[in-house]
């Protein structure tokens, strides 16, 4: 019998996406998905991915796709609870992004990138994905600017305030936060070295191709497209190595 993969070739990110709807749609459906079992389930998702889709992919092959997407979604979610839990008050979604992509990483399992963001929208609400804080949240006014305060409680004065930390507590508490600041910072710059590094690793590899095609086959006109691209590629690796005036021959060539 032959593979899902034979049959259907690689999934796209619109199949990824029908599937995840047909998951969420048949197993959280209010009247019968608790009471579903596994094979009528799948059933089920089945159909409702093919009228989605116009796929010819069977059970099978939907319920190995589902394996690997609910574990990549399974640890985008925890990598999310990490960075929600990590990071510093005035941080932006991205700082948010960029941690959680580091947390995904790490765990040293399958892909280094966490790429399905499609898919985690439309599966992040579901009692499996949801993510549940485990720090209490800072909330930075308790009214509304434009909204009374509630009289339910007479003994509530707007000039209270909470007891100030002894001096030893502030003390820790900003070691603490200094030593998270500072870990939180080597973070993001293994990350950004990591990431310069994939980057000089594919061009290089682009490069490598460029200088070893083979034009004998190719027109005059594509002949010169890749002399140019080879000298382009040239003059980059010698502008890199020696500086700019050992490339001085390769403009004279072009005179």
């Amino acid at each position: 019998m032959a593979s899902s993969v034979e049959i259907g070739g690689s999934w796209s990110t619109q199949e990824d996406i029908a599937l995840c709807e047909s998951w969420v749609n048949v197993s959280h459906d209010p009247i019968t998905g608790n009471e579903m079992k596994f094979h009528h389930m799948w059933s089920k998702i089945h159909g409702e991915f093919c009228q989605r889709s116009g796929s010819i992919r069977t059970e099978m092959a939907l319920s190995s796709r589902w394996k690997i997407l609910n574990k990549e979604l399974g640890k985008w979610r925890n990598a999310l609870t990490k960075a929600k839990e990590n990071i510093r008050s005035g941080a932006n979604l991205s700082d948010e992004i960029i941690q959680a992509q580091m947390w995904f990483g790490a765990t040293g399992q399958g892909k280094k990138s966490f790429v399905h963001f499609q898919c985690w929208e439309i599966v992040k609400d579901c009692s499996r994905f949801k993510i549940i804080p485990t720090a209490p949240p800072v909330v930075l006014h308790e009214t509304p600017l434009h909204e009374s305060p509630s009289t339910d409680s007479p003994l509530d004065s707007p000039m209270e305030t909470e007891s100030p930390l002894p001096p030893k507590n502030n003390s820790l508490r900003l070691e603490r936060d200094l030593r998270r600041d500072e870990a939180d910072k080597a973070r993001l710059e293994a990350f950004a070295i990591e990431k310069q590094h994939a980057k000089e690793k594919d061009d290089d590899e682009r490069e490598m191709k460029i200088m070893a095609m083979d034009t004998s086959h190719m027109s005059p006109e594509t002949k010169a497209y890749w002399k140019h691209k080879r000298r382009d590629v040239m003059r980059r690796k010698l502008f890199h190595d020696d500086g700019p005036s050992n490339t001085d021959w390769l403009n004279d060539e072009n005179h």
